[in-house]
Order: C-alpha cells, then structure tokens, then sequence
C-alpha cells in the first residue's frame, strides 16, 4: 500500500519537473505562446506570449505515475480516461487558439459535444461494468447511501460538466487550479486508501505531477497549463469522485470550481437582463483581483479555503 502511494507521487513529480525546462523551451520555440484578451484585467497583459498547453507536461507526469498500477489496480483505467479525454479536448482547444491563431479555439458546440461524448462513455461504463451500481454516498450521514436509479445518468452528465467546466474556468491566475486540485487530489487519496478502493495510486500520480508543475506555474507562471489541462483535471476530479461513490461531495471540496462557473453564469444572465454587472469581472477571481488584491493572494486564499473544505469534506464522510 505504501508503495502504490508513495512511488506514483514520486515518479510523477520528477517526470514533471526533469521534462517542464525542455518542454517549456520546445512550445517557446513553436511560439506557442498564450493570447491574453483585451477585455480581461490589465495586468494580465504582461502574460501574453507565455507558452500554453503546458497541461501535457503533468499528463506524461500522471501517466507514468499510475500506468504500472494498472494491472494491480485497473480501477483507475476509467479515470485516466476520462481525464485523458477532457485533456484531449483542450488540446485540440489550445491547438487552434495557438497554431491556427483562432482566439476562441474550438466553437462552443464542438467542445460541447465533445464533452457529451466523453461523458456518455464514461456513464456507460459506470452503469454497466463498474461493479458499483448507481447508488451514492450521502454527506454527513455516516456513510449512508442512496440509489439514484434513473436519474443516476442525467446527474452524472450534469456533475461531469459542471464540475469540468469549473475547472476551467479556474484557470485563470498563475498556480490557481493547480494548487486548488492539489489539495482536492490529497483528499481524494485519504477516502480511497480509507475505503480501499483502489483509485488512489492515479490520484497520487495527480498530486505528483501537480506539485513539479507548480514549480513552473506560480507567480510569475513559466507556462501555463491551457485548456489541455484544465478540462483534464475536471475530468480527473468528477471521475475519481464517482469511482470513490461521493460525488455528492464535490460541491464542498471543489467548491471553488463551482464558485468559479456560477459566477460566470450569474454576470452573464444579470447583465443580459438589467445590462449591469454584479462582479467587477467574471470568473470571480477576476472580481477579486480588480478589488485590489495581488495575484498571489487570490490563489493564496483560494488554495487555504479549498484545504479547509476538504478537511470538512473528510468529517461529512
């Protein structure tokens, strides 16, 4: 057990962090640089043409890290799945942004469908060959569990999207989504060895890979992850939640990625009825930053709220 927590983490950070120089040399090269929108705060305009789709670094980290456990531990095949899917989606994402110089990447209804299709095979595997039914565990009752029968399927399409579509659009400061899945991965490697699920070498290979990232990603970012690594680790987040059974728990440990989507929505359908603004800039990071509140700090709070939350989250199991 030790070693199947231990060497994931281990293997995943160093591939990171021994791969992120040349990496981050290579998309330099290919002026795979980052497009900053005008519209977006001031000081964000200093960060364009820092590299982007620097999410396939820690991806090759969370592969190496967890694809000797497959055989050994084939629960967590579904989750780099779906994590390696929604990454995939992002690439082609950050590929058109970057390359074809399309500032808006892939139109909303190929990601969209994208997205759908990703999900639907995930949600066939979950009902049929998971072994885990469609019951889940409910918050704050001591482990009891409810089965959600035929609404299972349509609340997991509306928890992956929800939840993979936070992720990205916490991507939005130096070091915030990837300190924030870092603390979410960690608590996610508590219930699993507690429950002996078998899901948690990938997690560990997450928080691994996450940490020698970081290294490159904090104030001021060497490379950005893009979408190739926020939608991974959306999908990272909601598949390892359902393998665990608590999806049910992501609105408290991944609160800030609902905070984040919420926002988003709530400026949008507000200015679009009264033409006035409720956040100074959505997501609400944004908010905060343009409230006066350095970069550093934003993430800094974020990350210490997400800490505190995953620790409740263990309470409520």
């Amino acid at each position: 057990m030790n070693q199947s927590i231990a060497i994931p983490a281990l293997a995943a950070f160093f591939v990171t962090l021994i791969l992120g120089p040349g990496l981050i040399k290579f998309l330099h090269r290919l002026k795979f640089g980052q497009f900053i929108r005008e519209e977006g705060p001031e000081s964000h305009l200093k960060k364009s043409g820092t590299p982007t789709m620097g999410g396939i670094l820690f991806l090759i980290g969370i592969l190496v890290g967890s694809v000797f456990y497959i055989s050994d531990y084939p629960k967590i095949v579904p989750v780099l799945f779906v994590t390696l899917g929604f990454g995939l989606i992002g690439f082609l994402d950050d590929y058109i942004k970057v390359v074809m110089k399309r500032n808006l990447g892939l139109t909303p209804a190929q990601k969209m469908l994208g997205q759908i299709f990703i999900t639907a095979v995930f949600a066939f595997y979950m009902v049929n060959y998971s072994g885990l039914g469609t019951e889940v565990i409910i918050p704050f009752t001591g482990g009891t569990m409810i089965d959600l029968g035929i609404l299972y399927v349509p609340i997991l399409f509306f928890v992956v999207l929800g939840t993979v579509n936070g992720a990205n659009f916490t991507d939005g400061l130096d070091g915030l989504a990837s300190s924030v899945t870092t603390l979410i991965a960690v608590f996610f490697t508590v219930i699993a060895v507690a429950a002996r699920t078998d899901v948690h070498p990938v997690a560990c290979a997450v928080i691994g890979a996450l940490l020698g990232f970081l290294c490159f990603n904090t104030h001021p970012a060497k490379v950005f992850m893009g979408d190739t690594g926020s939608l991974a680790l959306g999908g990272f987040v909601v598949s390892t939640a359902y393998m665990l059974q608590i999806p049910f728990f992501l609105p408290i440990v991944a609160f800030i990625y609902f905070v984040e989507v919420l926002s988003v929505i709530i400026q949008v359908a507000y200015y679009k009825r009264t033409k006035k603004r409720i956040f100074k800039m959505a997501p609400i990071h944004h908010h905060f930053e343009l409230s006066g509140w350095p970069e550093t700090k934003v993430v800094s709070i974020f990350s210490i709220v997400t800490a505190v939350l995953c620790l409740i989250g263990m309470l409520a199991y």
